[in-house]
């Protein structure tokens, strides 16, 4: 068992500051990437079904190389571990944009989901070690700062497309960019060491069950994000008849609506705890979602994508904040947690067309409205019944190290 560090106030409240950071140019690298998809698919020449394959490799990337983040942190430390797989993902958005046809399309995206799962992880558990540390929920705004930086990312990609630049040489320039700031904010998070005594997490191995369960949460909240993100202006626009512009807002409405949520959605947490806040938001989803099924009009639909988004905003923050405070492996447990996740929204938008087209779009958010009322009924499995109080230890793996026992 490791000997236990225990960080002054000030220390931990620059720690969560440097986490928060690394979120944020974590969500950066995102942004940047997802708005110069159409130039790297005419760059590439590939098709739009090449290129549906060829988006499915991220998630693929990453369910493999997650649960290597917690051996890495283990035998290298936090601080460095982070520094090094943020580095990875943020210099792998140089990437797609070079390959020369699907194949090399396949093959990068692969790359940049594996380094971009992997710093998920180390990053996620160094925020839940902060926030166990700090004795206080930060989860949600730190996520709430990846969404920040995705923002910021997708409008400094909005105006080089608008200017007409190449990818390349505007990837390039943010890669260098991101890595610098990465590695600035690293420098100030908890520098957390395995014990050498302390057993090395494997390699590859199952999630474990505590993972599976809270993986369930963070799958309903997911699978309804996914949904409403990439079919909340289709749904407009074809159920309802508006136009392409009010179609828009929509998704407009669901990303605001979450991403304020997840920024003031600790002090929520902190006042009524992890459980009830997840089964309002569950109802609130739920409304959202029923809104958005039975709506006659184009405002009804908009307030119940509004709602969607802010009943799940602060579920995977939660969920991920949940398994690292649970079984003996914290770093297992979230890499788990995450595999889950991003598989919720990998084969979300696929699932509701593939729906839709067998009944209607206003039945495949039938679905969604019934995953949402799943957050109400599985929220207990949340409960941090054994938290660990401020400078306590809570583990090793993907990001943490001292005593496994204390977040349990």
């Amino acid at each position: 068992m490791a000997a236990e560090t225990v960080f002054s106030t000030e220390r931990l409240r620059r720690a969560r500051f440097a986490v928060a950071a690394v979120f944020c140019v974590h969500g950066a690298v995102t942004g940047s990437f997802a708005t110069r998809i159409p130039w790297i698919q005419e760059h590439a020449g590939v098709s739009p079904g090449q290129l549906g394959l060829a988006l499915a490799f991220p998630a693929i990337g990453a369910s493999l190389a997650m649960p290597l983040a917690g051996a890495i942190s283990h035998r290298f430390g936090a601080r460095t571990a982070l520094r090094g797989l943020l580095a990875l993902w943020t210099l792998s958005l140089v990437l797609p944009s070079l390959a020369p046809n699907v194949y090399g399309l396949c093959a990068a995206l692969f790359v940049y989901g594996a380094t971009a799962g992997m710093s998920d992880v180390a990053m996620n558990a160094l925020g839940v070690e902060t926030e166990n540390r700090l004795g206080r929920s930060i989860m949600s705004s730190l996520h709430g700062m990846w969404s920040a930086g995705a923002l910021i990312g997708s409008a400094a990609g909005t105006v080089a497309a608008h200017l007409g630049g190449d990818a390349r040489l505007h990837h390039l320039l943010a890669a260098v960019v991101l890595t610098v700031l990465g590695l600035v904010c690293c420098q100030g998070v908890l520098d957390l060491q395995s014990a050498p005594e302390e057993e090395a997490p494997p390699r590859f191995s199952l999630p474990p069950k505590s993972a599976l369960v809270i993986g369930a949460i963070g799958f309903c909240g997911v699978f309804a994000e996914g949904a409403s993100l990439d079919w909340s202006a289709v749904y407009l626009k074809e159920e309802l008849g508006t136009s392409a512009g009010l179609a828009a807002a929509s998704t407009t409405a669901f990303a605001l609506t979450m991403a304020v949520a997840r920024l003031v959605g600790d002090r929520v947490v902190d006042r009524f705890g992890a459980v009830r806040t997840v089964r309002v938001g569950g109802l609130a989803a739920t409304l959202g979602g029923l809104l958005v099924v039975f709506a006659p009009h184009a405002a009804l639909a908009l307030t119940g994508f509004g709602l969607l988004g802010l009943g799940v905003a602060v579920v995977v923050p939660l969920a991920f904040a949940a398994a690292g405070r649970s079984g003996p492996n914290p770093s297992q447990a979230i890499a788990g947690v995450a595999t889950i996740t991003y598989t919720s929204g990998l084969i979300a938008p696929s699932a509701i067309g593939g729906i839709a087209d067998a009944t209607s779009l206003a039945f495949s958010f039938g679905l969604v409205t019934l995953l949402a009322f799943g957050l109400v009924l599985g929220a207990g499995v949340l409960r941090p019944g054994g938290r660990s109080t401020p400078g306590t230890t809570a583990g090793t793996g993907a990001a943490t190290a001292g005593s496994s026992e204390g977040i349990r």
